[in-house]
This record gives structure tokens, C-alpha cells and sequence, in this order.
């Protein structure tokens, strides 16, 4: 079963990704902020993970760079409300496979959820 980390400070967004996300038969692991996603990645490895940028203690931008330096194979998606160009091309420049802009549709996550970790194995 792959390994998902959801990190997002919503509980709303929180509460349908992983709704529709074990539906879709994946293992899901939540983190509030940045600073528990970096506890979470020291004791397990993800297949992929979904963070929003604006998050609180460590930025989702300081998360991407981490996981890119010590996990580069693994696939980021970022799920952000922001619609500024810059934000969304630091994040790609960074190496992250997808931007999905909130709100989104469930269907929608799925697809790409797929299409990034087919890209990977």
C-alpha cells in the first residue's frame, strides 16, 4: 500500500484529502505544520506528499527543500489557494511534479495523485 503525507494546517482540507485519498486505498499520514512533517519523515519514507505552502513554524517552501535534499525520489504535490505566478514557479523550480490550486475537486486530486506516483515507480 503506498505511503502518503498530507501536510496542511486546514482541517477541513485535511478532513476530505483523507477521506478521498483512503478511499482511493492509499495509507495516509497527517501533519498540522511543518515542523510535525519533519518529526513524521525522520520515522517513515512516503511515496508522496501533498503540503500546502503557507504553513505555520516551517514554511512549506523550507518543507520541499528538505525533502528534495534528503529524498529527492520522493514526488511533491503542493496544494496552495494562492494564484501568485512567483510562488507557483519557486515551488516548481524547487522540484515539485504538480500544483493543484484550492479549492479542488476529489476527482481531480486523484488523477494527479496517480499520474505522479506512476511517474515514480
Amino acid at each position: 500500500m503506498e505511503k502518503i503525507l498530507i501536510v496542511e494546517d486546514n482541517p477541513m482540507v485535511i478532513r476530505s484529502l483523507e477521506f478521498k485519498l483512503k478511499r482511493d486505498g492509499y495509507e495516509v499520514y497527517i501533519a498540522e505544520d511543518g515542523r510535525i512533517a519533519l518529526e513524521i519523515l525522520k520515522q517513515h519514507s512516503f511515496d508522496l506528499i501533498l503540503t500546502d505552502l503557507m504553513l505555520p513554524f516551517v514554511t512549506g517552501v523550507q518543507l520541499i527543500e528538505h525533502v528534495k535534499s534528503n529524498y529527492p525520489e520522493t514526488p511533491i504535490i503542493v496544494l496552495s489557494t494562492s494564484k501568485q505566478e512567483d510562488i507557483i514557479m519557486d515551488a516548481f523550480n524547487l522540484g515539485v511534479e504538480d500544483f493543484i490550486t484550492k479549492p479542488f475537486s476529489p476527482n481531480e486530486l486523484s488523477v494527479r495523485v496517480k499520474r505522479s506516483l506512476k511517474n515514480v515507480s
